[in-house]
């Protein structure tokens, strides 16, 4: 039986989870008396802790407010309201005005707990803000959302010195995929909140694109997380470093990207090297699912979570296997999205509960029960099967 038969079944499991997921957020994680949402919800959806990871406040805001403007039935008020708290808490509670950086987690009613050294809830606050002017139309949060964008392109490839790292003189200079993928991210995002705003960082989307070949290494056979800003392998663990489901992720931001602006060559790269390279050497034939990092040279990764699955790997390989198919109608693309569907389904879905867990051993047994913690919450998951209903639903009907 040929897998384009099953297309039908991937459509109807993927819409009916992605509603799912979506309600038990929505029925869970408000906080009406502060605003914002509780991000830290065990098996069931209660609050095991009141402290709001802002990473997930931005995501969720951006979430709802994606839903609201793109599928009918969350055209709803009680989802736009959510969002809009949410963005007030993350305007009035997370970014501290004197230095344009935001917190990295805070109490519930808003006060720092803590402060990253890295742009990461900056992005988020970006993003979330963004696509609440998209559904609200309310100029506020366009400009809150350039000003910030204007930030982190300053941090992000000018001077980072306002992140507050300190230069230690035996670190080695890095070029770390996730930059040059979240400014992809960015400008995507930008051009979607207002077009006109397209050709303002077209030159910066470009030399993002030039910095993530970079990572491509070793005559073309694997993508290294870390390499030099001149492309070059580093020594030590941090050269040998591979995130297969980073680097996947990447694959569907390079191949959208080479879809728009119609670059065949860059449409192969992303499909063999990005997608089709981690996926074989990430995926573990003995029990099924993604690794979360490997040594390229076979040591044992000094990350002791390394062979343990995550959801978003297997969340960002559904995506990226299905627009490649969508692009490329090779059949082999939906195989794939098959094998990593068949395994997420089975093994991170919670029939009783609703909602995935986020953290599986090696042989695929839940190993952390709660639903959202401190980096899984309104994101990864409805992200992931919004995308795919709307690609398969394309699929279905043409």
């Amino acid at each position: 039986m040929s897998v384009k038969s099953r297309l039908p079944e991937f459509l109807e499991k993927c819409e009916r989870e992605r509603d799912r997921v979506v309600d038990f957020w929505l029925q869970n994680s408000h906080d009406t008396e502060h605003g914002g949402f509780y991000v830290c919800l065990d098996r069931d959806g209660k609050v095991y802790d009141d402290t709001k990871y802002c990473w997930l406040q931005g995501r969720q805001v951006w979430m709802y407010c994606r839903l609201y403007n793109e599928v009918e039935k969350y055209d709803r008020q009680d989802v736009l309201q959510a969002a809009i708290a949410g963005g007030e808490f993350l305007m009035k509670h997370v970014r501290d005005p004197a230095t344009m950086k935001c917190s990295f987690a805070v109490t519930r009613d808003g006060r720092t707990v803590k402060v990253q050294r890295q742009p990461f809830s900056e992005v988020f606050y970006f993003l979330g803000l963004s696509e609440l002017y998209r559904a609200t139309g309310e100029a506020k949060y366009r400009e809150e959302a350039l000003k910030m964008m204007d930030q982190l392109v300053h941090w992000m490839t000018v001077d980072d010195s306002g992140l507050g790292r300190p230069k230690w003189p035996g670190a080695p200079a890095t070029d770390n995929m996730a930059v040059p993928m979240m400014l992809m991210c960015m400008i995507d995002q930008l051009e979607m909140m207002d077009p006109a705003l397209t050709n303002k960082y077209a030159g910066l989307a470009e030399r993002c694109v030039e910095q993530l070949l970079l990572h491509i290494q070793r005559d073309g056979t694997v993508i290294l997380e870390q390499v030099s800003p001149d492309g070059q392998e580093l020594p030590g663990c941090l050269g040998r470093l591979q995130n297969p489901g980073h680097a996947i992720e990447c694959s569907w931001f390079l191949l959208q990207y080479a879809v728009r602006h119609n670059r065949p060559d860059l449409k192969k790269t992303a499909i063999n090297n990005f997608l089709l390279q981690p996926f074989e050497s990430g995926w573990d034939d003995k029990h099924g699912g993604l690794f979360y990092f490997l040594d390229v040279d076979g040591y044992s990764p000094t990350q002791l979570e390394w062979n343990m699955k995550l959801w978003w790997p297997h969340n960002e390989a559904l995506i990226a296997f299905l627009v490649a198919y969508k692009e490329t109608k090779d059949e082999q693309m939906l195989e794939k999205f098959a094998k990593v569907f068949d395994y997420s389904f089975s093994h991170f879905v919670d029939p009783d509960h609703g909602e995935w867990y986020g953290y599986l051993s090696q042989q695929g047994e839940v190993t952390q029960r709660f639903k959202g913690g401190p980096f899984k919450g309104c994101f990864h998951v409805p992200r992931c099967l919004h995308m795919c209903t709307q690609i398969l639903r394309e699929l279905v009907t043409t």
